[in-house]
C-alpha cells in the first residue's frame, strides 16, 4: 500500500472550493485513493461528501493511500496539491 502523509496547505482546510479541487484531482488520477485524518477511518477521496465530512483543517495532517497500479505517481501529485494548497492538479510531478 502506497501512502503519503501531508499537512493541508489551504488555510481554510478541505472545505468547499479546496475540497472540490481535491476531489476533481483524485477522480482525474484514475487511481482509487483514500484520505483520512490521523484519528479517523479512511474515506473515498473521490467523494465530495466524504472529503467534506473529514473536517480537515489548514495545517492538519492527512493520509493519502492507494494500493492500485500507478498509485505512487498519483499520490505524489495529490500530496503536492494538498501540501501547497494549489488551485489545480500539478501536471509536472
Amino acid at each position: 500500500m502506497a501512502e503519503r502523509r501531508v499537512n493541508v496547505g489551504w488555510a481554510e482546510g478541505l472545505h468547499a472550493r479546496p475540497a472540490s479541487i481535491f476531489v476533481r484531482a483524485a477522480t482525474a488520477s484514475g487511481v482509487p485513493v483514500t484520505i483520512a485524518k490521523a484519528d479517523s477511518s479512511p474515506v473515498n477521496a473521490a467523494s465530495m461528501l466524504a472529503v467534506l465530512g473529514l473536517g480537515a483543517q489548514g495545517g492538519e495532517e492527512i493520509v493519502l493511500a492507494s494500493d492500485a497500479d500507478g498509485a505512487e505517481a498519483a499520490l505524489d501529485r495529490l500530496a503536492r496539491l494538498v501540501a501547497e494548497g494549489l488551485d489545480e492538479l500539478p501536471e509536472t510531478v
